[in-house]
């Protein structure tokens, strides 16, 4: 699949509300292209609220979200939103990801099938395309969505907690492939909480708290000073509060 190029994405003053309440606080920053960004924090501190913005399954959000419209969007939510119950082929769920090119009724090419069988090869399952995807392991599950991915062919990837209640093997094939996607100057933006894998993996990290705690080089951002702000900010949440009132 050719590489499609990658893009800035930068963060205006934006507010990110979940259930009524706002998780993310006035968030203004870049994700630098072609970089790999690791999205840390406390639990409940607005990561895959974040991310859902930007990926577009959460619109009522205020501020700016600016990046280039022809960039393509990848989003992988969390898996815990996959339903392995429902009867569908591994095949049919990697074609999936040519959904915004070809439409809902269009039949595969030739072409496009070849690149559902190169996906698969590419996360370690050449053979798998006629299983049932209920049968497969939930490291094998999380593999067909990564192959899901390859086939969208974005420049801008984003990954919520993607590696969560996979075994090691899965997560360091996984790991590579987001390597690869860097070398093709993609874009990877992906929320994860094991910080050991964010210092050996990524080069730049967002450290969220709700609010922006520190954003830049990983080395930089990862100070013992920063995560313990992190956690003051934590206990210091008032959940009941209806609004933010922060001026801009």
């Amino acid at each position: 699949m050719s590489a499609t190029r990658a893009g800035t994405v930068t963060l205006r003053d934006v507010t990110v509300a979940y259930r009524g309440h706002p998780a993310v606080h006035h968030l203004s920053g870049t994700f630098l292209a072609g970089t790999l960004t690791a999205v840390v924090g406390p639990n409940g501190a607005g990561k895959s609220s974040l991310l859902g913005a930007m990926g577009g399954t959460i619109r009522g959000f205020e501020g700016r979200i600016d990046r280039d419209p022809a960039l393509r969007v990848a989003y992988l939510p969390q898996a815990s939103a996959l339903d392995r119950s429902f009867p569908v082929r591994v095949h049919e769920v990697v074609a999936m990801g040519l959904w915004s090119r070809i439409g809902s009724f269009a039949g595969l090419r030739p072409e496009d099938r070849l690149g559902v069988d190169q996906a698969l090869a590419a996360v370690g399952l050449s053979g798998f395309g006629a299983r049932w995807l209920g049968e497969l392991s939930a490291g094998q599950a999380q593999r067909v969505l990564f192959a899901r991915v390859l086939m969208q062919d974005a420049g801008l990837i984003l990954l919520d907690e993607p590696f969560n209640a996979i075994d090691s093997r899965t997560t360091a094939d996984l790991l590579a492939l987001l390597q690869r996607w860097k070398r093709e100057a993609r874009t990877v933006i992906t929320v994860l909480h094991d910080l050991e894998q964010v210092r050996e993996h990524f080069e730049q990290v967002l450290l969220l708290a709700r609010e922006r705690v520190a954003w830049g080089p990983t080395a930089e951002v990862l100070k013992a000073e920063h995560l313990f702000k992190a956690r003051q900010m934590a206990e210091s949440w008032d959940e009941s509060a209806p609004t933010c009132e922060r001026s801009a």
